[in-house]
């Protein structure tokens, strides 16, 4: 069964381990301690000895930032100065996560910019209320305020470690530097859900204006091979007519019933067009009515049930109407079937499309087939796709999409 799902469809890589060294992540353990002053160990003291000029300088800044900001909560310039200083603090994280990733070898990812989102989200306004919102930024400047105290006990322990604690020091310096690897993770570390979340957003967006875009170039096209130059030739046909109407009133007449075979044809063209871009026995009657007609255009004999107490959003609607369509559409160019049946129901907030065809099977949503931007789709909404196709068949496939009323 192959499926593509919210957390499945960007799967990212995990970076390789450097050779000869312990590498960790947000989701690793910490590595065990070693008796020997090997190369990690001589890293992991740098980096706590380093902790205190970078936890004053992290301190003198956010507290500096806060106080100022706080000082001028009377003027107008007092939020662009604290969101100036929340983009500092962003800077610093950064630099904090690349000095964990090269002493104390935990590799964080680097976080989004701070998300825009909703009406009047561009221009400077809408860069200052997105900064001023960004959890990032103050997380960070959470961690330079707690770091001073702990930059001072890890610099004073390693210190006086040389020269009082030298036996166990190598002890002493993974526990301290493990605890440091806990709060970059806890602190510096994007928020997992939230992080995830805009990323998929983001790349759904470009989905759905790439989609968008497309249909636009298939109308236009469709409209200028097709209806238009079919009424192009009606106008001509009919000047045509209209001069030979006195001189060869039988030709004009002969010419006139072609040109009223060609409106019928245009029509039908428009029609066509139009239920392409939404059908009106959607619009009026339903999934129900609606599907039952794309059923009578199959080249299979389809048996639909469609289950729905109520009717859901216009745009799921929509949705789900051009998911069966294609699917419809796959089985009569390239299943060979001679039976299938589409069933619609709805449960948990989630509106439910299975599609089965008794067909030779093989369907993928690799390789660029239709799937496979039928399930790009789909997911672009929240959405699901997952094809259950064996070599020999059957074929089942099944579509979520979430229930709005």
């Amino acid at each position: 069964m192959e499926r593509v799902t919210e957390d499945g469809r960007r799967p990212a890589s995990a970076p390789a381990p450097s050779p000869g060294g312990d590498r960790t992540t947000g989701n690793d353990r910490p590595p065990a301690p070693r008796w020997a002053y090997d190369a990690h160990t001589w890293k992991e003291i740098a980096h706590l000895l380093i902790n205190l000029p970078m936890a004053l300088i992290g301190f003198v800044y956010a507290t500096f930032t806060v106080f100022v900001g706080a000082g001028l909560s009377v003027t107008v310039i007092a939020l662009p100065t604290l969101a100036f200083g929340l983009v500092g603090a962003r800077l610093l994280g950064k630099a904090e996560r690349a000095r964990a990733r090269v002493l104390l070898g935990v590799r964080i990812d680097e976080p989004s910019p701070p998300h825009r989102g909703g009406r009047g989200a561009d221009g400077f306004v809408g860069w200052l209320l997105a900064t001023l919102k960004d959890p990032v930024g103050w997380r960070t400047v959470l961690y330079c305020v707690i770091r001073l105290p702990w930059g001072v006990v890890s610099f004073a322990v390693v210190t006086a470690g040389f020269f009082l604690l030298w036996p166990a020091l190598a002890f002493v310096v993974r526990g301290l530097a493990n605890a440091d690897r806990a709060m970059v993770r806890g602190l510096l570390s994007p928020s997992d859900e939230l992080e995830r979340r805009i990323a998929e957003l983001e790349s759904d967006r470009g989905v759905v204006v790439d989609t968008a875009a497309a249909d636009l170039r298939r109308i236009e096209r469709d409209l200028h091979d097709g209806a238009q130059a079919r009424l192009v030739a009606l106008a001509m046909g009919l000047g045509l007519a209209k001069e030979k109407l006195h001189e060869d009133p039988d030709t004009a007449a002969a010419m006139v019933d072609e040109a009223h075979g060609e409106v019928k044809l245009a029509l039908q063209e428009l029609r066509d067009l139009a239920r392409g871009i939404h059908p009106a026995v959607l619009t009026d009657r339903g999934l129900d009515a609606a599907l039952s007609a794309l059923a009578a255009r199959c080249t299979a004999p389809v048996h639909v049930s469609v289950d729905l107490t109520q009717r859901p959003a216009e745009a799921i609607e929509g949705i789900a109407y051009f998911t069966v369509s294609e699917l419809l559409q796959n089985i009569s160019k390239h299943a060979h079937a001679t039976h299938a049946t589409v069933d619609v129901w709805h449960t948990d907030n989630r509106l439910l499309l299975q599609v089965t065809d008794n067909g030779h099977g093989g369907a993928t949503l690799h390789h660029g087939t239709g799937l496979t931007g039928l399930a790009e789709r789909l997911d672009a909404v929240d959405g699901l796709l997952v094809v259950d196709s064996p070599p020999g068949g059957p074929t089942t496939v099944t579509a979520e999409l979430p229930w709005r009323e």
